[in-house]
Formats: structure tokens, sequence, C-alpha cells
């Protein structure tokens, strides 16, 4: 049943993946995007890679498709296309199509377990989370203790990458520079005309919001954990922006306050692992928190996913704003 399931599932991706490249219409390629990213969620769940799943529906089914909605506001809805073929482009993915195929020959079957990553890393894993976290979800374990410098990375990453977006999206041409003062014709207003999707909208928040607590605080035991709870966080709070103007989302949440709030994430994943090498300890080994060892470990993983939830969030409503609210020339 997995089998066929999956075997469907990977022949929808193909078919949603070529429906993107050949459309024109560019409202029709981020549907296809966003359909496609649910069905790579869908797969992940097949391989019982359920955080991955969770994460995936959020990030790329959700927020990655209102961004993109965001962004063709501002421009045009179809995609010019300068008919010129191109043998160069073709030979080069050519060549890397039959490496890539070739390569894959050399990889372990799925779920083999004589496969390199189950003869030492994942054992290691599955053997001492019990004794060293005691928490029920190694992913977590994995994620935010075994790999916490990878994390901390990761987060560090996502900051850097709003605040790249931001400066881009601040640009603006001399002559409008001096036109600051003016209201824009063009804000976002949202869809106060649609009532059904107003009602059903409002409807749907506080069960992002619910559900978003829920993964953030409970990663520990369920799938979850901070990058999936900042995406529905911030998914939350787009649908807002869509169901009522982005000028009003972007006044609920000021793009100042945003900034400062995603870089207190970041810092305090940084200040925790600083703490602890005061505490005698290395970075980020949360054992020295506690007297408990594995009480510290559990503190330390739950204020560092904290850290993370928040950097997430505000980075991705900091993006969604500025798009949303950022006017043609």
């Amino acid at each position: 049943m997995i089998t066929i399931l999956g075997f469907f599932t990977l022949t929808f991706l193909a078919v949603a993946a070529v429906a993107t490249v050949h459309t024109r219409n560019l409202f029709v390629a981020s549907m296809w995007f966003g359909i496609f990213s649910l069905m790579m969620a869908s797969n992940f769940f097949i391989l019982d890679a359920a955080d991955v799943a969770l994460t995936e529906a959020a990030v790329g089914a959700g927020v990655s498709t209102v961004l993109f909605m965001g962004a063709l506001s501002l421009t045009a809805g179809h995609e010019h296309v300068h008919e010129k073929f191109g043998w160069a482009p073709l030979a080069v993915l050519t060549v890397l199509f039959a490496v890539l195929f070739a390569a894959s020959f050399d990889q372990p079957l799925l779920g083999d377990p004589m496969a390199p990553v189950h003869q030492h890393v994942a054992p290691y894993y599955l053997s001492e989370t019990p004794r060293l976290i005691d928490i029920p979800n190694v992913v977590t374990a994995v994620l935010a203790s075994f790999r916490g410098y990878d994390t901390l990375g990761e987060v560090l990453v996502v900051f850097t990458a709003g605040i790249g977006v931001l400066s881009v999206l601040s640009f603006r041409p001399k002559k409008r520079q001096r036109l600051s003062g003016e209201v824009m014709a063009e804000k976002i207003r949202g869809v106060q005309h649609h009532a059904v999707l107003r009602v059903v909208g409002k409807l749907i928040i506080p069960v992002l919001m619910l559900f978003g607590l829920l993964v953030q605080f409970h990663g520990e035991y369920s799938p979850g954990g901070g990058f999936s709870a900042g995406a529905l966080f911030a998914a939350a709070v787009m649908l807002y922006g869509i169901l009522e103007g982005a000028d009003r989302s972007a006044k609920a949440m000021p793009q100042d306050w945003m900034l400062r709030l995603a870089a207190l994430g970041a810092t305090l994943y940084t200040g925790v692992g600083i703490v602890c090498m005061f505490l005698g300890g290395s970075f980020l080994d949360y054992s020295v928190l506690s007297a408990n060892p594995v009480a510290g470990q559990q503190l330390g993983i739950l204020l560092v996913e904290f850290g993370v939830g928040l950097t997430v969030t505000t980075v991705l409503i900091m993006i969604f704003n500025a798009i949303a609210n950022r006017s043609t020339y």
C-alpha cells in the first residue's frame, strides 16, 4: 500500500514540475509550486519523516505560496518568453542528468539496514537520546542538541536572508523617495468584499496560532519545533494581512519591532551557548544548565527552540509586509 501511494505521489510530483515549467501564467505557476510542495510533504510523511513533512507543508505549501502571491501583485501576470533555443544549456543539463543518474546507482537502497548512516550515526542517536536527553522525539534531540551548531547556523542564515530581502525591497528610486509622504493608492486592502473568505479565514487564524503553540512547545514529544512553529505563526499573520489588508498587518507588527525580535531570537540561541561556557561546559552543552544534566538538556532545547521560532516567525512576517506593502513604479 505504501509503495503504491509513494508511486502515485512521485508521479504527481513530476506532473506538477512539468506543469510549473510550461505554464506562462505566473499565478497558475505559483499554485503549481504550492501543489508540488504539498505533494513533497505527503512524500516525506510516507517515508516516516513527519517533522520534515510538517515543515514542508507549512513553509513550502503555505508561506511560500503567500509570498509568491505578494510578489505577483508587483509584477505582470504572465511571463514574457523570448523564443530562442540554445544548445549549450541543453548540453549542460544532459551531462548533469547523466552524472546524477550514474551516481544514484552507488547510493544505498532506501531502508537498507547496512547503509553507512545506520551503522554509526543513527544507532548512536537512538541509543543515547533516552540516556542523555530523555525525550521521545529523536529528531528534536538531533537538531537542537547533538547538532546544535548546525541549527544555530541555519537560524543565522534565516536572519541574514531576512535582512538581505529587506535591504533589496527597501530600495526606492530617487523621484519616489522625494514623495515618501504621499499615500500609496496601490496598498493592498485585502479581501474585505469577500464575506465567505473573511469568515472562514478568521476561523482558521486562531487554529493556526494554537497549532503553532502546540508544535513549538510540544516538539520534544511529537513532530515539531521552532522552524515549523515559526512558519505556522507567520502563516496566521499573513492570512490576517490578506483578509484585512497588508497595511494593517504591517501596522499591527511594525518592521522595526519585528527586526528587533528576530535579532532577539538569534541572540537567545547564541546566548544559551555562551551561558553554558560560563558555567564550565562547552558551547551549547546544555547539561550544565541544571544540577541534573538531563533536565539541563531539556531546558536548553526549550530555550533554543523558542529562539528559532521567534526568528523564523518575525523574518517571514517582515518579508511578507515588505513585499505586500511595496508599491509598483
